[in-house]
This record gives C-alpha cells, sequence and structure tokens, in this order.
C-alpha cells in the first residue's frame, strides 16, 4: 500500500501518522483505537478524540461516537515525549533550489527519534528554512560531527541515493585516538562486521570482510594520534569498530570497545570522530563538489597524553 497524501501538515517539522482501518467488527472509530493501541490509556484515546487531534482523509475530525468503517484512513499526530535540548548550532555550508549541505554539530541526531523527536538536524532544518520535504541523503551518528548532505526537492532524492549506493561519493574523517607505535601507518583495514544479539552495537567477527577503512597518520601526540579515515564501505558503526578492534579507541566513544551508560544531558565530553569531506559529481548539474567541515576536533587534556 502506498503512503496516502496526508491531509493535515507536518507540527513542529515531523510529519503526521496514519492508520489504515482494517476489516472488523468495531461500533465505533474509539473502539478500534482502543484496540490497536493497548499501552495507550482509553480516557488519553478519548480526550484526543474531544479534541478533534485524530481526522480522516479530508482533514475532518472524528468525534468519540464517529462509526467506525472500514478501508478509510485516520490520521494523528504522535505524542512526543520530553525533548531532550542539543545546545550546538548547526552550519549551512551550502544550499541552492535543490542540495542542502550541513555542518552538523555533536549530539545531535540527523532525524527524528526517542527524545529527539523535535531535536534533531532534519527537523531543525525543515523548520528554519520553512521546507518539510527536506530530507537526508545518508547517515552520521548523532555522536559524530561534520558534513551531511540533504535534498531539498522529493523528485531529484534518487538520484543523490543513487550516488551513494554506487559508492560514487568519496567521504573522509579525522579522529583523535589511541596511539600503537606497532601500528605501520597508512593501514588499510578489512573485517567482518555484524550486528550483536545483546545490543544496539555491532562487532567484527570471523568470515569474509564485508568493511575497509584505509587509515593515515596526521599527527602524533604521545599515546594520542590524529588520524585521516576513508571508508570504503558504508557499514554501521565502521570507523568506531575499527579504530577500537585496533586497540586505538576513538577518544570520548562511549560505545567501543565497551558499551558505557547513556550520557544523557551530558555534553561535556564529545566524541572525537568528524565527517571533515564529501566530494562527488553533481546527479543533477553534473558539477564536481567539495565539502569541508569547519569543525575542529579536541585533543586530551596534557595529563592524559603521557
Amino acid at each position: 500500500m502506498a503512503k496516502p497524501i496526508a491531509p493535515i501538515p507536518h507540527k513542529d517539522g515531523i510529519a503526521p501518522s496514519f492508520v489504515g482501518l482494517p476489516q472488523g467488527d468495531w461500533p465505533l472509530v474509539l473502539d478500534f483505537l482502543i484496540a490497536r493501541f493497548p499501552h495507550v490509556a482509553a480516557e488519553d484515546i478519548r480526550g484526543r478524540l474531544l479534541r478533534g487531534e485524530v481526522v480522516d482523509e479530508a482533514g475532518t475530525p472524528y468525534a468519540v461516537d464517529s462509526p467506525y468503517r472500514a478501508g478509510t484512513v485516520l490520521w494523528y499526530y504522535r505524542p512526543q515525549p520530553e525533548p531532550l535540548t542539543v545546545p550546538f548550532a548547526e552550519t549551512i555550508l551550502y544550499q541552492d533550489d535543490i542540495l542542502l549541505v550541513v555542518d552538523k554539530p555533536h549530539f545531535l541526531p540527523v532525524t527524528p527519534v526517542g527524545r529527539y523527536a523535535l531535536e534533531n538536524l532534519q527537523t531543525r532544518l525543515r523548520q528554519r528554512l520553512d521546507n518539510p520535504e527536506i530530507t537526508t541523503l545518508h547517515r552520521l551518528d548523532k555522536e559524530t560531527a561534520g558534513v551531511i548532505l540533504f535534498c531539498q526537492q522529493p523528485a531529484h532524492r534518487h538520484a543523490y541515493h543513487a550516488l551513494f549506493e554506487s559508492r560514487q561519493v568519496q567521504k573522509t574523517y579525522e579522529a583523535i585516538a589511541g596511539f600503537r607505535r606497532d601500528l605501520v601507518l597508512p593501514y588499510v583495514h578489512h573485517s567482518r562486521i555484524e550486528n550483536r544479539d545483546d545490543a544496539f552495537t555491532v562487532q567484527e567477527v570471523a568470515g569474509a570482510p564485508n568493511s575497509e577503512t584505509a587509515i593515515e597518520l596526521i599527527e602524533q601526540r604521545g599515546d594520542y594520534a590524529h588520524y585521516r579515515l576513508a571508508p570504503h564501505t558504508g557499514r554501521k558503526h565502521q570507523l568506531r569498530v575499527h579504530l577500537a578492534g585496533l586497540g586505538i579507541p576513538i577518544v570520548n566513544d562511549a560505545w567501543y570497545p565497551e558499551l558505557m551508560p547513556d550520557k544523557g544531558n551530558d555534553f561535556s565530553s564529545p566524541l572525537q570522530l568528524l565527517a571533515r569531506t564529501i566530494e562527488f559529481i553533481d546527479p543533477v548539474t553534473g558539477e564536481a563538489r567539495q565539502f569541508s567541515s569547519q569543525r575542529a576536533l579536541v585533543w586530551p587534556a596534557p595529563s592524559m597524553m603521557s
């Protein structure tokens, strides 16, 4: 089933949700919603109907006594959890009618999730530029800062997505991480990365490699070093798990090599990983594009650098 056209607009940059009404013997829409969302108190659902917060395909609010009609669609705004504010601003590096290039700060998710349903880069940009069609073109971890691309027109998203799928986009990262005197650099690391069964993190396992990262040394200071990283593949958490697997984890990495407690509101120790540059041939204009982050990484305090 193709996603139907919403009769109500985005709210605070968040798209409305919808539910198709299947065949069933519910007398009222209220009865269906109570059965469909057992984790929501019946009085809360009734209250939303009384306030006109659930609408049909035409945008007309359902009432508490609206009859159930199978085959129709209802729309609503999903309740948002208490937001977590990220006190760092993004920077727009480039903008035209189609492409939007942004320098993302640390700690800010790219898309809505959990407590970050409103506090995320995509929603910020939609509100800032008054354009609900802005959509990210690739991934960047919440903990990672740097360059990321967005598309402002749905008709052109596929062309840019195809570049990433065919590996026609060159990305370089930088990181401050541990230093191994016995690791000869530059070095290309290959490994097989798989999801874990017991956590959201990934792990390197035996088997045919499915990931590759080129690692170059920029500068060394004591037990730490500044690296340039060029991933040839785009596996989840690839750079973080690769450096941790080599025994040189990225400074302030709370996930690798060991999963630490959630930082919550603590923004004092950002992961020292930066998406520095991105290069590609624009599939719409044919132009050679190159964009670079203006952000800087931070070395550990001298007391930590023996």
